[in-house]
């Protein structure tokens, strides 16, 4: 960590002001930002998808819950897995007590897995989070909307992951996906972010932001550190994606 100059009180507040009024700014671009994120067109979708949820097949119509905002997470779990990404466990962690603000704001929140139900219940349960959670490993669902590869497409330069493409090691991968439906009960396509797109949902990271050593991810690390909230104690954890068998089968 840089050494820090320590000076007056008042020398301090100076420079506080200052770096208060860049802060505005970037709070003023945020807006901005989020104005066009909002006024970008929509797609409409015509592919009739059908999901598995814990209490049997739901459609696209279905998640919505009678509301007329539908926000999806893509959760990465590979149905090979024994347990879900630790990175997208993190960011449910955030988004789980959101659910009932987001609902009374006509905004429906659901999970979406290419696992099959049995394990997004069992691994839900665990976690102890109560999000709706559905599995799409019947449909296109994840292929369309740009987080499921198969093992031929991750070797390829052509593989569109946050509309870049090149090579990936996952086959499931992170993002978030918006959709409207209107009157007539037609659905849209609004927005889609992924990777570092997702970083604005994470509210421990901006916390972390705050403070003197920031998030402390030198190195090219990145998320490293992150655990399943269940498993920081755990000295022999590993990402369930680089899991081996005998480690799934424990897990």
């Amino acid at each position: 960590m840089a050494t820090h100059q320590v000076i007056s009180r008042e020398q301090w507040l100076q420079a506080r002001k200052a770096l208060l009024a860049r802060e505005k700014t970037f709070t003023h671009q945020r807006e901005e930002m989020s104005r066009q994120v909002r006024a970008l067109s929509w797609v409409k979708v015509e592919k009739n998808y059908v999901f598995d949820g814990p209490t049997g097949k739901v459609t696209l119509p279905d998640l919505f819950e009678g509301r007329s905002q539908l926000i999806v997470y893509h959760f990465m779990f590979d149905p090979e897995w024994s347990q879900g990404c630790k990175s997208c466990s993190f960011v449910a962690d955030h988004y789980n007590p959101t659910i009932i603000h987001l609902a009374h704001r006509d905004v429906t929140f659901v999970t979406v897995s290419k696992a099959p139900i049995g394990k997004l219940e069992a691994f839900r349960k665990r976690m102890g989070w109560s999000f709706p959670w559905v599995s799409c490993f019947g449909n296109d669902f994840g292929r369309d909307f740009g987080v499921s590869f198969t093992d031929a497409e991750l070797q390829s330069e052509g593989t569109v992951y946050n509309y870049v493409s090149k090579p990936y090691p996952v086959r499931e991968l992170p993002g978030l996906s918006v959709f409207f439906k209107d009157e007539k009960g037609n659905i849209f396509h609004t927005y889609s972010t992924y990777a570092r797109g997702l970083d604005m949902f994470l509210t421990t990271y901006h916390f972390l932001d705050i403070v003197p050593r920031g998030r402390n991810e030198a190195d090219g690390e990145g998320m490293k550190w992150v655990r399943h909230h269940d498993r920081y104690d755990d000295g022999d954890f590993v990402d369930p994606w680089k899991e081996k068998p005998a480690v799934a089968a424990r897990s």
